[in-house]
């Protein structure tokens, strides 16, 4: 309705009112929209999908373990892992794009309190990136595994949309469904998580 009406009105009430269309979600670069509210809101679907997993194995009197241990096949991570692989790719393509030291973390998790935690200091560290570091991030080089046979060079665009995001998403996903097929009554909803 607000734009209808807008559109309708002559010159001098559009441009007046262009202030407040262009918020700053509509000036941010792009490569910030795309991944920082991305991994923040995967992040708190996943942390909620890891809360009903430890409320179930507590109902149930199931060792936490079992849950943390769990895999979809012998030669995939355990839930566990995929949780600490999830955010570090949510922290390092985060720091990457802004051009920020990549935060490390000692991947020591060992309880579904520890990787609450973990994911809660990676969301305050996305929380704490400026948006006006990703400015240029779309053209900024990134250079995984510098000097080895491994090493790969993307921009950052490049590196966002085909690298680090499908990889993001495959270990969020992966955990949700070890803990669906153990059981846990997770749904679409709660991996999505709040937008």
């Amino acid at each position: 309705m607000r734009c209808q009406a807008l559109a309708s009105e002559p010159g001098e009430n559009l441009r007046s009112s262009l202030p407040v269309l262009l918020t700053k979600e509509f000036m941010t670069s792009p490569v910030y929209t795309t991944s920082i509210p991305v991994f923040k809101q995967m992040l708190g679907g996943l942390r909620e999908v890891l809360s009903k997993a430890e409320a179930h194995a507590a109902a149930r009197k199931i060792e936490p373990a079992a849950l943390l241990q769990a895999r979809l096949f012998p030669d995939m991570f355990p839930l566990l892992r995929q949780v600490q692989v999830a955010t570090d790719f949510a922290k390092s393509v985060s720091a990457r794009l802004a051009g920020v030291e990549v935060p490390k973390l000692e991947d020591s998790e060992q309880t579904f309190a520890d990787l609450q935690a973990r994911i809660a200091t990676v969301l305050a560290f996305l929380e704490g990136l400026d948006a006006g570091k990703f400015d240029e991030a779309a053209t900024r080089e990134i250079v995984t595994q510098a000097g080895t046979p491994k090493e790969k060079r993307f921009t950052g665009h490049s590196y966002l949309l085909n690298y680090g995001l499908p990889h993001f998403f495959f270990h969020t996903t992966t955990a949700y469904a070890i803990l669906r097929h153990s059981g846990v009554e997770v749904g679409k909803k709660d991996y999505i998580g709040t937008y």
